[in-house]
């Protein structure tokens, strides 16, 4: 599939802000299954970008503007070619070994009602790791509410998992601290999805999870859609949690209120 993507994403201050830094985790890179053909990013006011490479291999860019103004734009225009792996990673950058993604953080960590449910999976399931997350997916998918009004909260994996409700951030969450109970190693991807049912304009970026799973590796699982990565996925960064792999990181100088509005548009 041959994706195209525009993701805009605009700060706007009350009052000008003095200055601002930002770290950016937006630039995919490729793998077997995905070849990034093009992909720009533009800054306003105009600031210099700085690549680097994260702890975790993500492509990353700092920038920092000062000067007064009272609005940054970030605009992202790019094209992934993509293929189905049927949710399976291979060739991506790997600096850790697997065990370091048993590592809960405060969003993943399991709470005894969690750790419930997922003794519940390897009762019923087995203890086959593959078995395991196919079970948290499908479950999460059946007894979780995808809600948006979710979207500017950032509740913990066992907060979401009380209120059975979430958005797909929330899901990956929870999906990462039942699987770490039960042993299995998972991480936090974001990304951009191209939808089935010809959604191109997009309020948000795409989240899903990957566990390793023995004599396979790396695996995807997307709780909000009940299924494994294909080739409508663009993979962008991984992390132990969402604000590990979050697109854009900072912070301005100045007092003031600052108001962000996001737009994404995904299409072939």
């Amino acid at each position: 599939m041959h994706i195209h993507i525009g993701h805009s994403t605009v700060y706007r201050y009350t009052p000008p802000a003095t200055g601002v830094i930002q770290l950016l985790r937006l630039t995919p890179r490729d793998y077997e299954g995905q070849h990034v053909a093009r992909w720009r990013i533009d800054v306003w006011p105009d600031a210099r970008l700085t690549a680097h490479e994260d702890a975790f291999g993500n492509i990353t860019h700092v920038f920092n503007t000062v000067g007064s103004f009272d609005e940054l734009r970030i605009d992202i225009d790019g094209e992934v070619e993509t293929q189905d792996t049927h949710g399976v990673i291979r060739g991506a950058v790997e600096r850790f070994p697997p065990a370091l993604f048993l590592r809960d953080t405060a969003l993943t960590a399991a709470d005894q009602a969690i750790r419930d449910f997922a003794d519940g999976i390897r009762a019923a399931r087995g203890d086959v790791a593959l078995t395991q997350t196919h079970a948290i997916l499908e479950w999460l998918h059946e007894q979780m509410t995808f809600d948006l009004e979710m979207t500017d909260r950032l509740p913990t994996a066992s907060e979401a998992f009380a209120l059975k409700r979430g958005v797909c951030r929330d899901l990956c969450h929870v999906f990462m601290a039942a699987a770490h109970y039960l042993g299995i190693p998972a991480r936090y991807v974001a990304g951009y999805l191209h939808m089935a049912d010809g959604t191109v304009e997009q309020e948000a970026g795409h989240a899903w999870a990957e566990a390793f799973i023995p004599d396979i590796g790396w695996v995807g699982f997307d709780p909000a859609n009940a299924i494994c990565p294909t080739e409508a996925y663009v993979r962008v960064a991984i992390g132990l949690d969402s604000i590990g792999a979050a697109p854009v990181r900072g912070m301005r100088f100045g007092p003031g209120q600052e108001n962000l509005d996001v737009t994404i548009r995904v299409d072939q």
